[in-house]
This record gives C-alpha cells, structure tokens and sequence, in this order.
C-alpha cells in the first residue's frame, strides 16, 4: 500500500488544528512533521512542543495517524527520547549528521529502545551506498527529492534512480522495508514517484497552498491508489 504523508511544514500553523484535520479527513494515514534546527539546514521550523501539542490534538480528537519526523538537526542521538516521548512513531535522521556508521548503529539503536520506528534519510547528492549495509537494521530509508531546509523547491529527476536501487536492494534482501521520497512531489509526478518503488509520500505545500485541503488531499490519494 502507498501512503500520502502531508507535511505540516507548508500548513497555516495559526491554524495547524483543522489543517491536521483537514488532512485526516481526506485519508491521509502519515503527517510529516520536518524539524529543523538552523545549523544541518540553514532554516528553522519547529520542535518538541508542536510534535507534543499536535499528537494531544490528535488524541483528543480521535484522529489515528502515523507522527512522521523528519530531524533535520545536527546531534540527532541528543533528541531521539524527547521526540519519542512528545509522540512521535516514526524518527527519521539523516546519514549526513552521523559522524560514522557506528554512530548511525547507535541512534538505530536508541529509537528501537524508545519502541519507535526508524528511518534514515539522504539528501540528494549522498549516494545510496551509503544506505545500503543498514538497510536490514531500518524501517524506512527516506530519499530527498530537494535539498533539505525549505519548502517549495523543485523536484530533482535523479533522485528517482536512488529510490529505485534502494527498492531493487530491498528486494534482493527480502526486506519490509519502506521508501520515503520528500521534496517537489505534485499531482504532476506523484504516480512517477509511486513508480520508483516509494510507498510513503511527502507532500507539502501542493496540499496545504489550497483552499480545500481535505479535497486535495483526497486528489493525490486518488492518483496513488490506481
């Protein structure tokens, strides 16, 4: 099954409750929520406490949806327990913040501890390889499509290639995993993006930019599940 995971990034955050409802309501199974810290990426967004106060909105309001973070931040081993801890499921960090692969080992590690999912992510220019011998300790390996720290950038073709080794590799393993691609995904090239092998979507202000989310939303689910 492929699953659409609006990114929050792009919503209206003086009206982050009925955005996040707005996407549930049109089926979204994943909210995408990218943290950034100023020093990985050269932006800002938000932290603990939106992770927090939006996973209490969610629980008060019945709405069953996967929490999705994206740490773009440097340090990630300092912040795997206060993400899991404000409700996160789902931590993903990037390969470029580890200094080693044992150090990449040991923040696997601390998420399995927490009972969270693990994902890990690459930026455009990091080469899959580099991916390849932790794919059977992950859930999700996430593929930027953009170079991580804004939204609203265009998609980078090559990227594709990367998902589908990935996927190829997975394969070969037997394994579950799952294949996240975040950056310039549209209605234009979200079924060539499915086509890869990626099975969880980041869509940001594609979704968020329109009047009527919860239709638009509904619009990429639709192309996703044909």
């Amino acid at each position: 099954m492929t699953h659409l995971a609006p990114s929050i990034l792009s919503a209206d955050f003086t009206r982050l409750g009925e955005g996040f409802t707005a996407i549930a309501e049109g089926g979204a199974t994943y909210v995408h929520l990218d943290v950034m810290d100023g020093h990985f990426v050269p932006n800002i967004s938000f932290g603990i406490p939106v992770v927090e106060s939006l996973r209490k909105f969610a629980d008060k309001n019945g709405i069953n949806m996967v929490f999705d973070a994206h740490l773009m931040i440097d340090n990630p081993k300092e912040y795997i327990k206060p993400f899991a801890d404000a409700g996160a499921d789902l931590i993903t960090f990037h390969c470029e913040a580890c200094t080693s692969a044992g150090e990449a080992v040991e923040i696997i590690n601390l998420i399995r501890k927490e009972g969270k999912r693990v994902g890990i992510a690459i930026n455009p220019d990091t080469p899959s390889e580099a991916l390849k011998d932790l794919l059977p300790q992950i859930d999700m390996a996430l593929v930027m499509s953009v170079v991580p720290g804004f939204g609203g950038q265009g998609f980078i073709e090559h990227t594709l290639d990367k998902a589908r080794t990935i996927r190829k590799w997975s394969d070969e393993q037997g394994l579950p995993l799952d294949i996240q691609m975040d950056g310039g995904v549209n209605l234009d090239n979200i079924q060539t993006v499915a086509g890869a092998g990626v099975n969880i979507i980041v869509v940001g202000s594609a979704i968020f930019a329109h009047e009527d989310v919860t239709a638009k939303t509904r619009e990429f689910i639709n192309l996703i599940s044909k």
